[in-house]
């Protein structure tokens, strides 16, 4: 165990503190402010006199416990909401395949409302071109699109 005096334990734990609030201030993602109260409060066991591992202890102890107490509240009260974008439009709509669809290719192409896009299908299946699609979701720049037919047979 590394033996730290009295004397310097407050201050260790302050600038593990500081550092901690920094990093908690730059990601902005709630993800080290727990680790800076922990630490602020074992700079206070610190203070009083405590052993090293009460000041472990209370670090753990009062991190853990801000964490799970009030992590979902917080996260409940900043929801971070999705940014809509026009790209979103396309979903729900049908398209055109004009070149055929093969995931194990990673290959496709579909013209939906005017716009080329790259496309996949979700359930592993090819599509000819020239079939109509109905586009489930976008995955980064490419469409999760099913055959046409199936959304009517599912209708019925």
């Amino acid at each position: 165990m590394i033996i730290i005096t009295p004397q310097i334990a407050p201050i260790l734990w302050l600038v593990l503190g500081i550092t901690l609030a920094v990093v908690e201030g730059l990601s902005v993602q709630l993800t080290a402010i727990w680790f800076a109260l922990g630490a602020a409060a074992a700079a206070v066991a610190a203070v009083m006199g405590a052993s090293q591992m009460t000041q472990v202890f209370v670090f753990l102890a009062v991190s853990a416990g801000t964490l799970i107490f009030t992590r979902p509240f917080v996260k409940k009260v900043l929801r971070v909401k999705k940014e809509s974008t026009n790209a979103d439009r396309v979903i729900g709509q049908t398209g055109i395949v004009l070149e055929a669809i093969d995931n194990d290719f990673a290959a496709g192409r579909v013209t939906v409302m005017g716009l080329d896009w790259s496309a996949r299908t979700q359930e592993n299946t090819g599509i000819a071109a020239g079939e109509r699609v109905k586009v489930l979701a976008i995955d980064g720049v490419k469409l999760i699109v099913e055959p046409y037919t199936k959304q009517i047979e599912t209708e019925e």
